[in-house]
């Protein structure tokens, strides 16, 4: 079992990576660069004959890096599991989300593995990246990969590396990331992290158990969902005390500790910080306990959209128009600012909100010039000129871009319902409102 840490060191390991998505992608480019041949696995023909072509659709990575190392032969990506077979360490990075009851949909790793088993071998590492519920790793992926006839730490590495992407982070990257690894033995622990340790230019962090690792990216992304969620709160109060809660948060942030700054806004979005408290909260009540606190907070964030729309709607009341046949501009349909992705973002439920209340909601995005939802394909604005700007009876700012004109936004609307502070160098804000 010490021959793959040897391949490791001297980079001879053959690396695979399971789901070519926002995690899977960079990873596999990771470790391309670090100079292991490398192999992405996925279901989608599309991804795989676009990264064989050196064509990039991840904004985390490099057109140029990606475009060298297929050329080299380092990295190359196939629908067929069967290559498995030739990988001495697979990662798996495939989606987690949420059923339509909000309990976890585990079925893309499931399937991962179950396309596993029949090329695993002896000496392998298997490393499940994909956020879970704490106990995935040990309860569901170990007696898949078992079916293979080899044992979890005698013939083959098992480990969870929770995956750490903040898309648009223009400091943290995969590569400069720390890494949490977890194995099921302590030599798992140990092949994993070697694996990392040859790829990244960060630590690792060891930790004694696949569920302690879990539980550590739960507790990653709930630290946010809670923190939001009083904020949230707390804004939606100060607006009924006439209390600009921008300001408080600003003042607070003053102290030097004890202290960090959250902000509010329309609601959470993302691939992680919206669904991984329902991961915790869902597996909570398999031991009778429910997690009040997170629950509470997942309740706030999850009516910031509604709560927007009926602000808009008492906006629009006090120019005399009601919501029905009401113009309304959306500025960003994109989850965080300067970004591409819209996954779970808040600004699509808000249109949705609106849209449900009779208005006419268009959209102007720089990232997104279309996004498709519940099978729907909606169309952003080209551009953002004073003509669809002065046709609006309502502009709402959903995500606060920086390469949008909030002055020339501010000129040309009549009323502006500002959610995230996108518009604070403003001087003139007659027509501003914030959240």
């Amino acid at each position: 079992m010490k021959m793959i840490k040897e391949k490791l060191l001297n980079k001879t390991a053959t690396l695979g990576v399971v789901g070519l998505g926002y995690v899977g992608l960079p990873l596999a480019v990771e470790k391309a660069k670090a100079g292991f041949k490398t192999i992405g696995f996925d279901v989608q023909e599309s991804k795989v004959d676009m990264v064989n072509a050196g064509i990039n659709y991840i904004g985390d990575v490099v057109n140029e890096d990606l475009e060298e190392i297929v050329k080299s032969g380092l990295l190359s990506a196939t629908t067929d599991f069967a290559q498995v077979a030739s990988a001495d360490c697979v990662c798996i990075a495939v989606p987690t989300p949420l059923d339509a009851y909000q309990q976890p949909d585990i079925s893309y790793v499931k399937a991962s593995a179950e396309s596993i088993v029949p090329y695993m071998h002896k000496d392998m590492l298997i490393v499940l990246e994909s956020t879970t519920y704490p106990g995935t790793t040990e309860e569901l992926l170990k007696p898949i990969l078992e079916k293979s006839g080899l044992k979890c730490g005698v013939d083959f590495h098992l480990a969870f590396s929770p995956e750490r992407v903040d898309p648009g982070n223009l400091i943290y990257k995969t590569k400069n990331t720390p890494k949490v690894v977890g194995g099921i033995t302590p030599e798992c622990t140990d092949v994993a992290a070697a694996m990392y340790e040859a790829i990244l230019e960060a630590p690792i962090h060891r930790v004694s158990s696949p569920a302690v690792a879990e539980m550590e990216k739960i507790l990653e992304n709930t630290y946010r969902n809670v923190n939001i969620g009083l904020v949230n709160e707390l804004a939606i109060l100060s607006n009924k005390m006439g209390i600009n809660f921008w300001e408080v948060v600003d003042a607070a942030k003053s102290k030097p500790y004890g202290f960090q700054a959250f902000y509010p806004g329309p609601g959470l979005g993302g691939h992680c910080i919206p669904l991984d408290p329902y991961y915790l909260s869902w597996k909570a009540r398999e031991y009778g306990f429910h997690t009040s606190m997170i629950e509470s907070s997942m309740m706030v964030n999850d009516r910031m959209p509604e709560y927007c729309a009926e602000r808009s709607s008492k906006i629009l009341n006090r120019f005399k128009k009601a919501m029905n046949g009401a113009k309304i501009l959306i500025l960003g349909v994109a989850y965080k600012q300067d970004i591409d992705d819209y996954r779970e973002s808040p600004a699509i439920r808000v249109i949705e909100e609106l849209e449900k209340e009779g208005a006419e909601v268009a959209y102007y995005d720089p990232f997104v010039s279309e996004y498709h939802e519940h099978g729907v394909v909606k169309k952003g604005e080209p551009e953002l000129t004073s003509e669809l700007i002065e046709s609006a009876d309502l502009v709402i700012v959903t995500t606060a871009h920086t390469n949008v004109d909030y002055a020339f936004v501010q000129k040309h609307a009549k009323a502006i319902f500002d959610t995230k502070n996108a518009m604070k160098n403003i001087e003139a804000r007659e027509n501003i409102e914030l959240l």
